[in-house]
């Protein structure tokens, strides 16, 4: 509970309470679909959605299975992974790879969740294709990215004079989808079916999260043990007063339906990526029907007083990691009473029963804020306009550099309760990520409002649903990487020259750009404010030059 601050104590009791009175938790664990909201046409019926409930017992057999894998392919010679996916697909293995990073003697994981050419190059430069497995995941089996990916690096594998490609790849998907059926035909060398019962941003103690992990080095009998114990504390049987999803869905589901509705992850630095995997789980499953819990990561530390009261705080800290920092900050918040959760991880095993607890907790807040949690009804609309896009010629060519004339006046005009997610359609890199850093702080100083950002297409699969779909109070500022030097990749050959890269501009640009213009078009369709900046080379510079014009 946040704090021992009497007023907040006071809701959350409260809110815990009503939903207790509810009978809230036992229905969850009965799969009853009145719980919840109803799901939107078409969506998947919770009775099929909440498979994660007991998959920390389900997966034990699963365990022994991926460990023996790892250790097979370490045996093969394989020094590196490619995973290709999106959103539930992607995240949580990317979170757990840069929080364990890889053992000695494991593989190197390579998380690719971009279409920008550019990007794409960078990861090839990192791999010896000949040593590099390449992992196809995709619940659904028909997301458009990584099957693009993934005829990308098999045409490049046979370039480079390896034979038989497809043993080089596995697939993760649902059982009968069209990924599935290409894997077995072609031979990939492995095919591991997710469960039909879960969806993609709950699946992280799934296949989707576990076979990469494990071919880090990983031990997932440490992690499923974490999560094994949070399940049972979760469960009917215990006393609400003591079950910590339930507790943690009262504090966001009351704190939100009180205003508190922006989610401000505080994070000890090794975990400072868990919040991507937050991200998603928040946004896709709250931000819908006008209301949503809005996750706000990354974001830098402000002087305590400069926040605003529509903030939520919650600190996930590790211990014995360098915590002075961010327990002043915790420390400084609460006694200008914010609300501030603590969530105590003892060492990075933990993050397994911290994913359960925030699935659990999703679930119950859901049921406050009257949402469905296991649908995503806003994310087809931009799909949809990127297909229309891609069947128009010449899309690649829609982008240019406009930053000679910046109109952000819908940044500068925020006002408290607003959010202004960013949306950055560029190669990551750090000094992006310092410049989008400055730039956050540019816009809180100036408007004191809460800021979010995502690397495109990356947060399409995550936070795109909120955007679209949650409360109108979103500012978009889409920052996105000009056609002369991101859509013009190129390869670095064995010799060391650049080799052009024509096939991948022609097919990744067109998407890329597609994928742009599709969001931003999405967006206006529902009335949200938004503004386009095509920048200029170098990024980081052209993005500090926008701080610079908010100061």
């Amino acid at each position: 509970m946040p704090s021992e601050t009497p007023h907040w104590r006071e809701l959350i009791s409260a809110e815990l309470a009503a939903i207790e009175d509810r009978g809230t938790v036992a229905a969850i664990w009965k799969r009853e679909p009145a719980t919840w909201e109803p799901p939107s046409p078409g969506g998947t019926p919770a009775r099929d959605a909440t498979g994660w409930l007991d998959l920390p017992d389900r997966i034990h057999g699963l365990v022994d299975d991926l460990t023996g894998f790892a250790d097979e392919v370490r045996d093969d010679g394989f020094t590196d992974v490619i995973l290709l996916g999106m959103g539930g697909s992607s995240l949580g293995p990317l979170v757990l790879g840069r929080t364990f990073g890889m053992s000695p003697g494991y593989l190197r994981l390579h998380v690719l969740d971009s279409t920008l050419p550019s990007q794409i190059a960078v990861i090839e430069q990192q791999v010896d294709l000949h040593k590099t497995l390449v992992l196809v995941s995709s619940k659904s089996g028909t997301t458009i990215e990584p099957l693009k990916l993934a005829d990308h690096f098999r045409d490049r594998m046979t370039e480079a004079g390896i034979k038989q490609p497809d043993s080089q790849f596995i697939a993760i998907t649902d059982s009968g989808t069209p990924l599935e059926e290409t894997a077995r035909e072609r031979g990939f060398k492995r095919v591991f079916n997710g469960p039909p019962d879960v969806g993609g941003r709950f699946s992280v103690l799934s296949p989707f999260g576990l076979v990469p992990a494990a071919l880090i080095g990983i031990d997932l009998s440490e992690l499923r043990k974490s999560a094994v114990a949070m399940a049972e504390l979760c469960g009917p049987v215990n006393d609400i007063q003591s079950n910590p999803g339930a507790i943690f869905g009262a504090t966001l589901g009351g704190l939100a339906s009180s205003g508190r509705d922006k989610v401000t992850i505080i994070t000890s630095p090794a975990l400072g990526s868990f919040g991507l995997w937050i991200e998603q789980l928040l946004a896709e499953s709250t931000g819908k029907n006008g209301r949503g819990l809005i996750p706000v990561a990354g974001e830098p530390h402000y002087p305590p007083g400069s926040y605003g009261n529509d903030r939520n705080f919650v600190y996930l800290r590790l211990a014995d990691d360098d915590n002075a920092m961010t327990d002043a900050h915790a420390e400084a918040l609460e006694s200008l009473d914010q609300p501030v959760t603590r969530l105590d991880l003892s060492d990075c095993y933990d993050m397994g029963a911290e994913f359960f607890r925030w699935e659990f907790a999703v679930a119950v807040a859901s049921t406050s804020i009257s949402v469905y949690p296991f649908d995503q009804p806003n994310v087809e609309s931009g799909k949809a306009v990127t297909r229309e896009l891609l069947s128009t010629p010449n899309t690649s060519g829609a982008l240019t550099p406009s930053m000679a004339d910046i109109d952000i006046d819908a940044v500068k005009n925020a006002k408290q309760g607003d959010y202004v997610a960013i949306l950055g359609f560029m190669p990551e890199s750090e000094e992006v990520d310092a410049a989008i850093s400055k730039l956050r702080i540019a816009i809180t100083n100036r408007t004191g409002v809460a800021t979010t950002f995502g690397y495109g297409p990356r947060y399409l699969h995550s936070t795109g649903q909120l955007h679209k779909g949650g409360p109108g109070s979103v500012i978009g500022l889409a920052l996105v990487a000009g056609n002369e030097e991101a859509l013009a990749a190129s390869r670095v050959v064995a010799d060391g020259t650049q080799e052009s890269a024509r096939d991948l501009n022609n097919g990744f640009a067109s998407l890329f750009v597609a994928q742009v213009l599709g969001d931003l078009e999405a967006l206006r369709s529902t009335g949200r404010r938004n503004t386009l900046v095509v920048l200029k080379t170098p990024y980081a510079k052209a993005i500090r030059r926008i701080a610079e014009s908010l100061s």
